[in-house]
């Protein structure tokens, strides 16, 4: 699979990135952080530009997870079972992830897909329950920005860092994960202290 989306970034570069992504949103067992890292080496080689890379990649995330939205706001949650019972399995989904993912919206609301961006498999399946829930689409689309935003550019950076060496991050994956997490909540804590400051000092 690693191949599969290295040959995808290499014949059509930044877009090829950014539609590997999307795909990533709804089929789960692809590998986005090593697509991300790849497409950092590129940055670090010269053959991509960091923020048109974040742009792109952004957008995937965003058309994927709004894919699930929309399977989550036109069905009821039996329907989303028997959807997942029958065909979850052609994508990567299984029943017990997405119980996790609205156990995770349920008991923390909306900030559920902020904070869920940045988490493996609930990110992706945050989403339906969101839909299902009716949230409003832009707070949903902003917060997924926000969050897919930060997850995809430490990613980008830290394939950046490493540059041809990229490839060796595959061995510790799930140390990344969490340390990617820790990093992206404590940048979402910072912008949100922040944006509290300005609107306090602007009344």
């Amino acid at each position: 699979m690693i191949d599969f989306a290295t040959q995808l970034v290499e014949s059509i570069g930044i877009f090829g990135a950014g539609l590997f992504i999307a795909i990533e949103s709804v089929v789960i067992p692809l590998p986005s952080e090593f697509v991300l890292l790849l497409s950092g080496f590129n940055v670090s080689s010269g053959e991509f530009a960091f923020f048109p890379l974040l742009v792109a990649t952004t957008t995937g995330s965003l058309i994927g997870a709004l894919f699930l939205y929309t399977v989550g706001f036109g069905v009821n949650r039996r329907r989303v079972d028997s959807l997942i019972t029958g065909y979850g399995r052609f994508v990567g989904i299984r029943k017990e992830d997405v119980d996790r993912a609205f156990v995770w919206f349920e008991r923390h609301g909306a900030q559920a897909v902020l904070f869920g961006r940045l988490l493996p498999v609930v990110r992706s399946l945050v989403s339906i329950p969101a839909g299902l829930s009716e949230m409003n689409i832009l707070k949903f689309s902003t917060f997924t920005i926000i969050g897919s935003g930060i997850w995809n550019s430490i990613w980008i950076y830290i394939g950046l860092q490493l540059g041809d060496r990229w490839r060796d991050a595959e061995g510790w994956a799930n140390y990344l994960d969490f340390l990617v997490a820790v990093i992206g909540v404590i940048v979402i804590l910072v912008l949100a202290r922040r944006a509290f400051a300005l609107k306090k000092r602007g009344n």
